[in-house]
């Protein structure tokens, strides 16, 4: 009878306990991070509450700093072909909204990871170690740029024509996701069903984009009020016939 060569059998296994080695480390670095911060956090720490040796952190991540940023990126969506998800020009507002917003929400289908990212995001804004400045740059910014891109296509404005007002409704567009994030634990207080499953999360997606294109909606009128009107043209006086 013909076997399967027992090396395939091993390098198999030793790739699924090394990929859940890894995760075990991402998830106690990320707990541990969350509660003590960067500097009061051991890598010796880590590596017993995720059951493995301080030498798979060195293995996996390089050092204690590379668990940290892997531990504060990688749960996250982030990169530049989300950004094009959303602000491919030939999408019209709605479905740029809803795109958005999907990357956005999606995090909160993690449940429990979604809260504990949120509170490693807090320990980051109280003790900086340089990532938060990093999101803001190479994250934040981009996305920022592009959902002020949207917005201003949609009112009808000049790509280079960016405003405060502009940037106000871009920041309030994001505001209504970022609000279920930075509240949920208010929200599972008060009406917990509202984040209770995927079902959930996904009606929330809907009414986003509902208030946000209502948001864009108020803001063309505002700006169509103030607009001066339009000068009419000269017309010119009827010539007299000669006698």
């Amino acid at each position: 009878m013909e076997k399967t060569p027992a090396p395939l059998d091993e390098g198999r296994k030793a790739r699924s306990d090394g990929v859940q080695s890894r995760e075990r480390l991402l998830l106690s670095a990320m707990r541990l991070f969350a509660e003590q911060g960067f500097a009061k956090t051991s890598t010796r720490e880590i590596a017993l509450a995720a059951g493995t040796n301080v030498a798979s952190i060195s293995y996996y991540f390089g050092d204690k700093a590379g668990l940290y940023r892997a531990a504060f990126t990688e749960p996250g969506p982030h990169g530049r072909d989300d950004i094009a998800a959303f602000t491919d020009p030939a999408v019209p507002l709605r479905g740029a909204l809803r795109a958005f917003y999907l990357q956005l929400l999606a995090p909160l289908k993690q449940g429990d990871m979604a809260r504990l990212c949120m509170r490693l995001w807090y320990r980051e804004m109280l003790e900086p170690t340089g990532l938060w400045h990093d999101e803001i740059n190479n994250d934040i910014k981009p996305a920022h740029a592009g959902l002020v891109l949207v917005l201003g296509r949609h009112l009808g404005l000049d790509r280079h024509a960016e405003d405060d007002d502009l940037a106000r409704l871009a920041f309030c567009v994001v505001g209504l996701a970022v609000q279920l994030m930075v509240g949920r634990d208010v929200i599972d207080q008060i009406r917990p069903q509202l984040l209770a499953s995927d079902e959930a999360i996904d009606t929330w997606l809907e009414r986003l984009v509902d208030y946000a294109e209502a948001m864009v909606l108020a803001e063309q009128a505002r700006r169509t009020a103030l607009a001066p009107p339009p000068t009419p043209a000269p017309t010119s006086l009827p010539r007299k016939k000669k006698a």
